[in-house]
């Protein structure tokens, strides 16, 4: 009876000290989020830019807002960072494709103007996501479409202008999901 009872406080003591660790936050992984947080991030902006809030910049406002919270990670004017290549093509001359693996600049990814504004508006800067505010993601997306060629530098890019700008792989893009059944008259994609 002595040993059984050795073990069984043995076990408890070790059973207490994994859930002790399990509950511990190294690196700060795993930190609930506050209510604020989370309202944050419980929108998203769709292609039309409905959910697009007040607020107006231009590229030459985003080159002072990148230099200050972006260019350590992206490299002046969006080259030669560590992060994405934001840069592609140019001010007057944007890069339209085909897109091979190495001639991805970070607005090939996107079909439509607002996803630019929305990821950045969450996601960045990468040390603060979300710290951003209206009108510095306005700038920055303007900033970044201006050096991308797509817009020119006197621009300025609000909720009405922003949904307007013709993204230049707009069309290389295919329906993530196939309609079910196939209609008869459109061509199948697959």
């Amino acid at each position: 009876m002595r040993c059984s009872l050795s073990l069984l406080v043995a076990v408890a003591i070790l059973a207490a000290s994994v859930l002790g660790l399990a509950q511990s936050r190294p690196y700060n992984l795993g930190t609930p989020l506050s209510e604020e947080e989370i309202r944050n991030f419980d929108f998203m902006v769709g292609p039309e830019g409905k959910e697009l809030p007040p607020g107006r910049g231009t590229a030459k406002e985003g080159a002072e807002t990148f230099a200050k919270r972006c260019a350590v990670c992206h490299g002046r004017n969006g080259e030669g960072g560590a992060a994405q290549r934001l840069v592609l093509g140019g001010p007057g001359n944007p890069y339209r494709g085909p897109f091979k693996d190495t001639e991805k600049s970070a607005t090939s990814y996107y079909p439509y103007p607002t996803i630019a504004w929305d990821y950045i508006n969450r996601a960045m800067p990468a040390n603060k996501p979300g710290s951003l505010t209206p009108d510095e993601v306005y700038a920055l997306v303007a900033f970044l479409f201006y050096r991308n060629g797509i817009i020119q530098e006197s621009d300025v890019l609000d909720a009405k202008s922003l949904p307007k700008i013709e993204m230049p792989n707009r069309n290389g893009f295919v329906p993530a999901v196939p309609v079910w059944p196939p209609d008869p008259k459109k061509p199948s994609w697959f």
